[in-house]
């Protein structure tokens, strides 16, 4: 009786220890990636987007082999809006998931949170939305626009004849650091352009802000002054009411024009349209952009939608962000490949010069030297669709400035992120 316990209990072990070597082979067999977004809070209409179209391009890169023969296997998290749970999530991501790269944030307050983590444990962060420079990191690539890429030519165009000939600028945002750093950097613009500080009118409103009847006739009022345009870096769903507002006030594009650098296609779901067309929106990437392979990016993404049901699935938008994630992972997938491993600091010397076909119907390439994409300008009028128009364009990508030439001082910055961290 003891042989045969002993027997049955060397054959339970080793179907144990089995059990374990196969699990770690199948987890050896897989690459993880994070997904960090707010799926839940003030700036979740914005953020669930990018982690829907992240989930699309895994499965599409996995359909394809995946990459160095391994799958890729998500892991989501959600930082619920909230900036301090987005470093505790990025230090999870890295050390528990073990993932080999995150794509995430949105909010400038929410990679400032992390960026510390990703530094101190050298981990990969691909950001992929607009944001106002002054900032570079070895460990960080940045796939939306810096402010030559967005703000500035944006208040180029408002200045323009096309634009308005604006001569008064009502700078309204969010009270973080993306709005007031713009507006720093667009009030250096404009003092170099001659226009003076009495022209100039900056408010600030908290995150998930809806009372905007006050604002917009302040905007009214200050519009009486001269020729006037609202440049907004209202985020999240604080959006919602404010344009509502200004359908509610009567504002028209002709009379008022309203730039927006964080209000695309998904956040204009579900408003009423129709009062506020004429509107405009600077961006690097529109879902109506006419060419091969946005068509089929956006075919792509609304298969996606249906097949997995997500929320409102018949229709779904596509936006600059989305473009940009997607754009990144299928870039760090290239960048793994040319290295032949995950490994962070090969992976980041690889990603130098990646370049990629992307949906805006540009070859996008990565920097050599500052670890920003080049990216073309768009700026777009809102139609009664809820979709834009490109307006304005500029023929080829431009090369990001990530520390701004109005900000003093900066021409003594370094251009690449290795020496910064030196």
């Amino acid at each position: 009786m003891k042989r045969r316990s002993l027997l049955k209990a060397f054959a339970l072990s080793a179907t144990v220890a089995s059990m374990g070597l196969a699990w770690s082979a199948q987890a050896a067999d897989t690459i993880k990636v994070g997904i960090m977004h707010s799926l839940s809070g003030t700036m979740a209409i914005s953020e669930t987007p990018l982690k829907d179209v992240a989930l699309m391009t895994i499965d599409e890169i996995n359909a394809k082999g995946g990459v160095l023969g391994k799958k890729l296997e998500p892991v989501v998290v959600d930082p619920a809006s909230n900036w301090p749970l987005f470093a505790e999530k990025a230090r999870q991501l890295l050390t528990q998931d073990k993932a080999a790269v995150v794509f995430g944030c949105w909010t400038s307050v929410s990679r400032k949170s992390v960026l510390p983590v990703f530094e101190e444990l050298n981990g990969l962060l691909f950001y992929p939305v607009q944001y106002e420079g002054e900032e570079m990191s070895p460990n960080v690539f940045y796939t939306g626009a810096a402010p030559n890429q967005q703000a500035i030519p944006a208040v180029e165009y408002l200045m323009s004849e096309d634009g308005g000939s604006a001569k008064r600028f009502f700078l309204l945002g969010t009270d973080y650091v993306y709005p007031r750093t713009t507006n720093k950097i667009l009030r250096a613009f404009l003092h170099s352009k001659g226009v003076e500080d009495k022209d100039i009118e900056e408010v600030y409103t908290p995150f998930g802000y809806s009372d905007y009847q006050t604002i917009v006739s302040n905007i009214k009022k200050f519009a009486a002054g001269g020729k006037t345009a609202v440049v907004s870096t209202i985020n999240g769903d604080s959006n919602v009411p404010f344009y509502k507002e200004l359908a509610n006030q009567g504002i028209k594009a002709t009379d008022i024009p309203v730039v927006a650098f964080s209000v695309g296609e998904e956040e204009l779901r579900g408003i009423d349209t129709k009062p506020l067309v004429g509107q405009l929106a600077a961006w690097n990437y529109f879902e109506s952009i006419d060419n091969p392979t946005n068509a089929k990016f956006v075919a792509d993404y609304r298969a996606y939608a249906k097949a997995h049901n997500l929320p409102n699935a018949a229709s779904v938008v596509t936006n600059d962000p989305m473009e940009a994630t997607y754009v990144g992972i299928h870039m760090w997938a290239q960048a793994v490949e040319k290295a032949g491993t995950t490994d962070v600091d090969k992976v980041r010397a690889a990603m130098a010069g990646q370049t990629f076909k992307a949906p805006d119907g540009f070859t996008l390439t990565m920097d050599q030297t500052n670890h920003h994409l080049h990216k073309p300008v768009m700026i777009g009028e809102v139609e009664e669709n809820g979709q834009f128009n490109v307006v304005w364009q500029t023929d080829q990508p431009v090369r990001a400035q990530p520390w701004s030439p109005y900000i003093a001082g900066n021409d003594k910055k370094p251009d690449h992120p290795m020496k910064a961290a030196q």
